[in-house]
């Protein structure tokens, strides 16, 4: 890695004025741990004149947990998430993405709003500047070619790799925004427009790898809130090749109900594999009835439909997706076991 370029540090001392320095500095960009941003500038893949330290400012550092809510200020760091025994107790699923990020380390600095709008990336971005301006920049730096899909037409199938937002999404998680133009409530999945289609355009409401967040100019997230729902049992595994320093290769979240012997209602999101986290869908009809091959088969069709293949640094594309249904089907398997029947 290369030595750090200038900045300037601003330490904003409230909710306001974190809007009005961003407002102020549109190039400016927000600093939580900084795990994942401080090695991008000093990998050379962005250059930001003005860092916004967020980490003191008190209304973005909730963190309230019961049997009926959640909500979960952008500064929480996910150390504390996992650790909240409230949290684990209602929201497992949750508790147990924020455990399996990165290393101690990262979990102790990384934040939950960091981890939302984590910057998506594969194997080519992911390299430092040398090594990118050896084998010619790709479409997310000043390149125009997308070396994962060379014949893409200008459209980048970078990955997003959260882990907090599949589990988040099988909450039903709603996200509090706040910016120039004031405060508004969004459903999570609605942050997320990174498609990357090769036969439509790039909208505002359906981008690419590049293009993936739905924020407005100057806009942040200020918190994320959930209800939780009775007898909803739930949970996270992914796989990576190396332990707390890769990216998941793919990671699932599930949730679901079982009321007798009967699959009630199911969710199930992934994430890693495509340029945005993807909220199944299609589950309901794989309800109302046993859990046998009908609902397997069911759901091996969703993720072979929905989840993109995407090669890494160690695997071929076609991996990548066969594993997301593999982990799928031994969570649900695995939750559904441990759900006690309900009559």
């Amino acid at each position: 890695m290369d030595a750090l370029p200038e900045f300037r540090l601003v330490r904003p001392p409230s909710l306001g004025e974190v809007v009005k320095a961003r407002a102020e500095n549109p190039a400016a960009q927000l600093l939580g741990g900084g795990t994942d941003l401080l090695v991008n500038i000093r990998r050379g893949i962005v250059a930001p004149p003005i860092l916004i330290d967020i980490n003191n400012v008190e209304e973005m550092r909730t963190l309230k947990a019961n049997a009926d809510t959640i909500e979960i200020g952008a500064a929480v760091t996910l150390a504390e998430l996992a650790a909240h025994p409230e949290v684990a107790m209602h929201y497992p699923v949750l508790a147990q993405a924020a455990a399996c990020i990165a290393g101690p380390t990262q979990r102790h600095m990384g934040t939950v709003g960091g981890n939302l709008a984590l910057d998506t990336r594969c194997l080519f971005y992911n390299q430092s500047e040398w090594w990118r301006f050896a084998n010619n920049h790709c479409l997310k730096t000043t390149g125009d070619i997308c070396h994962v899909a060379p014949k893409s037409r200008g459209i980048c199938f970078a990955t997003f790799s959260g882990d907090l937002a599949p589990a988040l999404m099988t909450l039903g998680a709603q996200l509090d925004l706040v910016g120039p133009a004031g405060a508004r409530s969004i459903a999570l999945p609605l942050l997320y427009i990174g498609y990357a289609r090769q036969d439509e355009p790039i909208t505002q409401s359906q981008g690419d790898g590049k293009h993936y967040l739905a924020l407005r100019p100057g806009e942040l997230i200020r918190s994320v809130r959930a209800k939780n729902t009775p007898g909803l049992r739930s949970g996270y595994d992914k796989i990576r090749i190396r332990r707390s320093i890769e990216y998941p290769v793919t990671g699932v979240a599930v949730a679901l109900r079982r009321e007798g012997d009967v699959l009630a209602e199911l969710r199930v999101a992934f994430t890693g594999t495509n340029p945005r986290p993807v909220l199944l869908e299609g589950t309901g009809a794989l309800c109302g009835g046993a859990l046998d091959a009908r609902v397997f088969d069911g759901l091996e069709r969703l993720v072979r439909d929905q989840i993109m293949s995407m090669k890494t640094t160690f695997t071929p594309g076609h991996y990548r997706r066969r594993v997301a249904g593999v982990l799928a089907r031994r969570l649900l398997m695995r939750l559904f076991e441990e759900s006690t029947p309900v009559a």
